[in-house]
């Protein structure tokens, strides 16, 4: 009897511990986000005032789209008035148009629309989504398909596509959206920038073989692949259940995943590179925040067995708050702009990144979706 009631107490104490380990309080996520976010916003109190760093740069670039996808992500579950104000009043600066205007096929300048057509859901106006219906339409009905030449477009460009494929109930924009998606997959480069036996993406054809990390491994840049699974997750986020081609984005998540698992680092982060930890592998939580985005939501979604991935996710979010996190809300261990593990470097808790706007994005995005989780 003293061995059953052993046994039965000792289940209790282990079901108790994990139902403890798989349980987020959203009190204390939320509180994480809005930390970081009042930093920024306290900081950057002008919505227009241009980005001096090397030289000066608008306010609607991609770092700055980057970092209002994650804003309106965090109104999505916290509908302050302020976060509606201040990314409003971004889009009213900018005349809700791109920096350089609506003939334009780079997705780093229209990764903007985004933003503009989230606060058109919420209040319509046709003049909000003038310029970005001009340049995607443009977009739509030109025949390249090659304008996604390095990864990091696909998160910038790819939902664009999605959102307005829902909003206006039209397939043209789903498959204009895949057709340009495959292309960088399987055709930049020698072979495309996906790498299926790996599971991985090379940032754009300068990286793919037979260019090798010192180790002689591939260069697999964790923010690029970041990049990847972030707009895999937001498009299946805003597409509906029928979108064309929704196997595909759904298959290329669950094999980034897979990849991703082996590779996390002990304390929960991901390295800079993600197969040569002697080339600046240390920890970095831009690319960490976005695998968490993408892996909270394939957990959300059911896509991605919540066992076997949500201590990879728990792993990591702790490492974010309590690594990156400072007490005043700024973010440590983020890698500045550029293309490879070695741009930026090195990292460290206490440095200042060129921008800090895209990392906080990040940082927001994947709150967002830790939030979310039951």
């Amino acid at each position: 009897m003293k061995k059953l009631v052993l046994i039965f107490t000792s289940f209790l104490l282990y079901s108790s511990v994990s139902v403890a380990q798989q349980t987020f309080d959203k009190k204390v996520v939320l509180s994480q986000m809005e930390l970081a976010n009042k930093y920024f916003m306290e900081k950057w109190t002008d919505v227009g005032k241009t980005i001096v760093t090397n030289r000066e740069r608008p306010s609607n670039i991609w770092t700055r789209g980057v970092y209002y996808e994650g804003l309106m992500a965090l109104h999505e579950i916290y509908p302050k008035e302020a976060y509606y104000k201040y990314a409003y009043d971004w889009a009213e600066f900018h005349k809700w148009g791109f920096r350089n205007g609506n003939a334009n096929r780079n997705a780093d300048d229209y990764c903007a629309a985004q933003t503009y057509i989230d606060l058109y859901n919420i209040e319509p106006d046709a003049k909000k989504l003038k310029n970005t219906r001009q340049c995607i339409n443009m977009l739509l009905n030109t025949p390249q398909l090659d304008d996604w030449s390095w990864i990091d477009a696909i998160q910038m460009g790819m939902p664009v596509f999605a959102k307005l494929g829902v909003l206006d109930n039209d397939n043209r924009y789903y498959e204009k959206m895949y057709d340009m998606y495959m292309y960088s997959r399987d055709k930049h480069g020698d072979h495309g920038l996906y790498n299926p036996k790996d599971g991985l993406w090379w940032r754009d054809a300068d990286f793919d073989p037979p260019y090798k990390e010192p180790n002689g491994e591939d260069c697999y840049w964790s923010r690029g692949n970041g990049w990847v699974i972030a707009a895999l997750a937001k498009v299946l986020t805003i597409a509906p259940e029928n979108v064309p081609h929704r196997a595909q984005y759904v298959k290329d998540l669950k094999a980034m995943a897979k990849a991703l698992v082996p590779i996390q680092r002990p304390d929960g982060f991901w390295n800079v590179s993600l197969h040569d930890p002697t080339n600046f592998g240390e920890k970095e939580a831009s690319g960490t925040a976005l695998f968490v985005y993408g892996i909270a939501y394939g957990i959300n979604s059911g896509i991605l067995d919540k066992k076997t991935y949500l201590p990879v996710v728990e792993k990591a979010w702790k490492a974010l708050t309590t690594e990156s996190l400072h007490s005043n809300g700024f973010l440590g261990y983020l890698q500045s702009t550029g293309k490879e593990p070695k741009d930026g470097q090195p990292l460290t808790y206490d440095k200042i990144p060129d921008f800090e706007d895209y990392g906080l994005g990040c940082f927001l995005l994947a709150g967002s979706e830790i939030y979310k989780m039951k």
